[in-house]
């Protein structure tokens, strides 16, 4: 055994001295169109510049981004695979049995980003702020329903919380992915949504859906007039979309730090902020050890939530 740990040193130091050696897979824990995968993107562009190597996203939707988990954590564990996960993740960890563990099969690598969340209303409904909304859905019980991406999502918590909070009956519908949801919202079939900025602010902004507050402790810069949840009434009601990169359990310290520091790069890039900043997005680039408690934090969080929402393990 020692003589086989021994042997196998010198084939570690030259995969991380040669790495990246091929293409990176970066897995994606949602579909196309939404802010995960709008972050990602701009992540993998930047570092496949940076590395000399390609950044391939392979967006794998499902589950609240469980499929992309699952196919993450039998990755080798050598640096040419990673995730981008978003706090959807972690909640539906907390609600679901699953078959990975976020918090033993991953090595986290950096939170990237972070986006409030925005709640917003088809123009048909004649709602223009919170207690409009809450008014409504009580006057026309069964009739309000509000979109997420996917059951245990954080979409799905973060808007039973709130229907929770104001004591306003409201009918959940789940989609696969952002894009699904945001179809069906743009045609009026669903009324509401809880969802990050970089999902739907840019149809925010082309008034194809009405915002009426936002979902952080402060008013965000990219809408400075849209109260937020606990100005418009929601005692301490505050939701951030954050993103960030893990990698297989295992993967070696210097690949992470590498990796760590070509997220540092990507996100302190001055066309990715600003892009990012558009939709209210911060870059955020934390060190591994600052990720991996964040993560903690969240998983508290959102386990506390999901007992006064009354969503249950499935």
């Amino acid at each position: 055994m020692a003589l086989a740990l021994v042997a196998a040193i010198p084939l570690s130091v030259a995969q991380t001295a040669n790495y990246p050696a091929k293409p990176i897979r970066m897995t994606v824990s949602s579909g196309a169109g939404g802010g995960l995968d709008f972050v990602s993107r701009l992540a993998a562009t930047a570092m496949t510049e940076s590395l000399g190597q390609s950044v391939v996203v392979d967006n794998r939707a499902g589950a609240s981004g469980s499929i992309a988990a699952e196919i993450t954590a039998l990755a080798p564990p050598d640096g040419h695979t990673v995730m981008m996960l978003s706090a959807s993740l972690v909640v539906y960890g907390i609600v679901n049995k699953t078959r990975y563990d976020l918090y033993r099969d991953f090595d986290p690598i950096s939170q990237i980003a972070a986006s409030p969340y925005f709640l917003t209303v088809h123009p048909s409904l004649p709602v223009k702020s919170v207690k409009d909304l809450a008014a409504w859905a009580k006057a026309n019980p069964g009739k309000l329903s509000y979109a997420s991406t996917g059951n245990a999502s954080l979409g799905h918590l973060a808007t039973a919380l709130f229907a929770n909070l104001m004591g306003m009956p409201a009918t959940h519908v789940p989609y696969k992915g952002v894009g699904a949801a945001l179809s069906d919202l743009l045609s009026g079939q669903i009324q509401m949504s809880i969802l990050s900025g970089g999902s739907v602010f840019g149809q925010v902004r082309s008034q194809k859906l009405r915002a009426i507050a936002v979902a952080s402790t402060a008013r965000v810069k990219v809408s400075p007039d849209l109260p937020t949840m606990i100005e418009s009434g929601v005692p301490g009601y505050a939701v951030t979309q954050w993103h960030g990169m893990t990698a297989p359990r295992g993967t070696p310290r210097p690949i992470i730090d590498r990796l760590y520091r070509e997220a540092v790069k990507a996100t302190q890039r001055a066309d990715v902020a600003s892009r990012l900043a558009q939709d209210g997005t911060e870059a955020v680039a934390s060190t591994p050890e600052q990720f991996a408690a964040f993560l903690k934090s969240e998983r508290d969080q959102w386990a506390k939530a999901a007992k006064i929402a009354n969503i249950r393990n499935e």
